[in-house]
């Protein structure tokens, strides 16, 4: 997963810990593939690839960030785990398995607006990166 990370300043890893915290404060398993992610970094911001710039908060952050933005109002159901600091948002669609990502404004936040960025984190991932020179 590191090669799909080039670009972004990591954080320290999550504990399983902090981990285990999140998801019960959440109230939701998080999928495999973010849990491997925040295991390397826990969070992180710079350019994915030629055309993205993302956020991604750490693991305990995500309750508080879910709640700031009151997105069990607006879009229940996402999960927003960062942003492009330029008024989007991304994060899960937990209403379906497997969780896909999706972004969303922040301004209007309704699932009407939300956009398909991969089936899972680590297909959101290798978009954001784009395609790899031959």
């Amino acid at each position: 997963m590191k090669d799909l990370l080039l670009g972004l300043r990591f954080r320290s890893p999550a504990s399983d810990e902090s981990i285990a915290s999140a998801e019960a404060e959440l109230g939701h398993a998080l999928p495999s593939d973010y849990v491997e992610f925040v295991k390397i970094t826990n969070g992180g911001e710079g350019p994915l690839g030629p055309d993205a710039y993302i956020m991604f908060w750490p693991v305990e952050e995500l309750a508080k960030w879910n709640r700031a933005y009151d997105v069990h109002l607006y879009a229940p159901g996402f999960l927003l785990i960062g942003t492009d600091l330029g008024g989007e948002a991304f994060g899960f669609d937990t209403r379906v398995s497997p969780w896909p990502v999706v972004q969303l404004p922040f301004i209007g936040m309704e699932w009407d607006q939300a956009i398909p960025r991969g089936g899972s984190f680590t297909e959101f991932l290798n978009i954001l990166q784009g395609p790899l020179d031959d």
